[in-house]
């Protein structure tokens, strides 16, 4: 890879951490899988409302399905959707999918059914594993697919016997949690993979750059597209991230390591963060997943916490804020708390102070997209204290900060993050005219940030490109209002939007959801004022009982612009 000479960075490196590492170790991710089903057979692979699985029985049980999804005549590179939160059933059918040489299609379950049609339809899906509490979503829209095989999980297929009916009774009969659906011809998860226990799965012949995953970007600026991402990205990004995180795992001031790491899950697994930072990550060093269904349900969330010596936490900035400010989080044992990757959305002075107070660890923020199937920059894992951006560039990866013309801008200038490395994708599926608009004639992706590389090589995001506020020509940044309103106090979260203004052209319009009942609209007017310059200062504010997010707990602006539009 020809990387950027200009390169600051590299003489602030993290001792321990090579700037260059051998990222073609694995073939494929099912080598990746597979060494480590015959390194750590008996350690625990993933455990998921008390039920544990081993490595061997997770190679058991993805061989099976594997093998069974081969019996329905699908060929070499055919996609099947997957769509369920975090179950034990999860990384079986990802494992099985690739493993047979399929591609995995990540579904939203929460998907409303044009959604999940647009993704089914756009991805060619010839299969999908869906747990029976969505069924009716593609009941809806499988006859407008290409779907031929729909395999239907329910929540206690893996639990066991005896927990797994009374699992199921309790979701279908006292949770009503399973809307009546009707697919004809679907076919039980616990059948098919019975049905493949008596049939031997055929080695899939795949490559470095055969598809792995097609991983849909959130549509949040319009369509959503399927990022191509190849076995060699999810591989070579799992290797930089190991390399980035190996201070910390060896860092000896907290005790030696356990011998099976304990990664929390909470994050869903058909998003990228948690895909590559617990999943793929974890099976690398041999670690044991830990597997949250609903990080909503934080009472059940610190509940199983509560149960276990985590080691990694990776999290979105609003659930770090309501983990720090739930009661029964504060009580818990943090002591083998080595690393808390954030990421998603900028993470919060306040909330990064609130959390190495009380944990000892720090927040480590680092950046990433669907694009880049894992992090491209990342503050050094062993930081002290919260530094306001998200770090620099990880191993074999390359910065460089361009402006509409793609010309390098001068070092402190803002210009959009261009990101080259092992982590990027080939393109978005079946759009080469998307791919060409995000990528530069010399092949850096431009994701679409704006920000700025600081003397000590570290990126400091400025902001989203489509989400920069124009104040009588000076430019406005939401993410540093939203820093600076989140420090004050009363406030537990906000968000801050641009809405038209005859005079300035936008004005600032602040939306603020409260932790102290009695904070008042004069008292947050009274710390803008005295926090930030006049033409930032909002306009408009709004007190909110919540904020419109996504899945993952991703604050979507967008969706505020539409709900103040319309006047909600």
């Amino acid at each position: 890879m020809t990387l950027n000479a200009h390169r600051p960075w590299l003489k602030h490196y993290p001792p321990g951490v090579p700037p260059e590492i051998p990222v073609d170790t694995y073939p494929s991710l099912i080598a990746l899988a597979e060494e480590s089903f015959a390194r750590y057979a008996n350690r625990p692979a993933f455990t998921c409302m008390d039920k544990t699985l081993t490595y061997a029985e997770t190679d058991r049980h993805s061989q099976a399905l594997g093998a069974w999804l081969q019996s329905r005549g699908l060929p070499k590179g055919a996609r099947v959707a997957l769509m369920m939160p975090n179950l034990l059933q999860y990384p079986v059918a990802i494992l099985g999918v690739l493993r047979a040489g399929y591609v995995v299609v990540n579904v939203n379950p929460l998907y409303t059914p044009r959604e999940l049609e647009h993704q089914l339809k756009d991805s060619g899906a010839e299969a999908i594993i869906v747990l029976e509490n969505f069924a009716a979503t593609v009941e809806a829209v499988a006859a407008q697919t290409q779907l031929k095989t729909i395999v239907v999980a329910s929540v206690g297929d893996m639990l066991g016997f005896f927990k797994g009916i009374a699992t199921n009774y309790v979701v279908r009969n006292v949770k009503k949690a399973v809307p009546a659906f009707n697919l004809p011809g679907a076919i039980p998860f616990k059948s098919a993979l019975a049905a493949g226990q008596g049939m031997t799965l055929k080695k899939a012949d795949c490559g470095p750059e055969d598809l792995a995953f097609l991983q849909y970007t959130g549509g949040t600026t319009g369509v959503a597209k399927g990022a191509m991402l190849v076995h060699a990205n999810i591989t070579g990004g799992v290797l930089v991230s190991e390399a980035w995180l190996t201070p910390a795992m060896t860092d000896q001031t907290k005790g030696p390591m356990p011998e099976s790491p304990v990664f929390i899950s909470a994050l869903p697994m058909y998003h990228i963060f948690c895909l590559v930072s617990c999943m793929w990550l974890g099976f690398r060093m041999g670690g044991h997943n830990v597997l949250i269904p609903n990080p909503r349900d934080m009472d059940g969330m610190v509940a199983t916490l509560g149960k276990y010596r985590f080691n990694v936490l990776p999290a979105v900035n609003t659930m770090f804020n309501g983990l720090v400010n739930h009661a029964g989080f504060q009580q818990l044992d943090f002591s083998s708390l080595r690393v808390s990757n954030g990421g998603g959305m900028a993470v919060q002075r306040a909330v990064a102070e609130k959390w190495l107070a009380l944990t000892r660890t720090p927040i480590v923020e680092g950046f990433g997209l669907t694009e880049t199937s894992s992090g491209a920059t990342c503050n050094p894992i062993l930081s002290t204290e919260y530094s306001g951006d998200v770090g620099m560039p990880m191993p074999n990866t390359d910065i460089s900060i361009r402006d509409d013309d793609e010309n390098v801008v001068a070092d402190g200038q803002p210009g959009e993050i261009c990101i080259k490395g092992p982590q990027v994708m080939r393109g978005y599926w079946q759009r080469p005219d998307e791919t060409a608009k995000v990528m530069t004639r010399d092949g850096y992706f431009k994701s679409g940030d704006i920000g700025i590389l600081l003397p000590n090589g570290h990126v400091k995001i400025v902001d989203r490109k489509k989400d920069m506020i124009l104040v009588s020509g000076f430019n406005v940044y939401p993410n540093e209002i939203e820093d600076v309103v989140a420090s004050c106090p009363g406030v537990l979260e906000c968000a801050v939007i641009g809405i038209p203004d005859e005079k300035a052209g936008e004005a600032v319009k602040l939306f603020v959801v409260k932790k102290d009942p009695g904070l008042t609209l004069d008292a947050v007017k009274a710390y803008c004022r005295e926090n930030l310059t006049g033409y930032k200062n909002p306009k408009a504010i709004v007190f909110r009982d919540a904020l419109p997010k996504s899945n993952v707990g991703k604050i979507l602006r967008r969706e505020l612009r539409d709900l103040d539009r319309a006047g909600k």
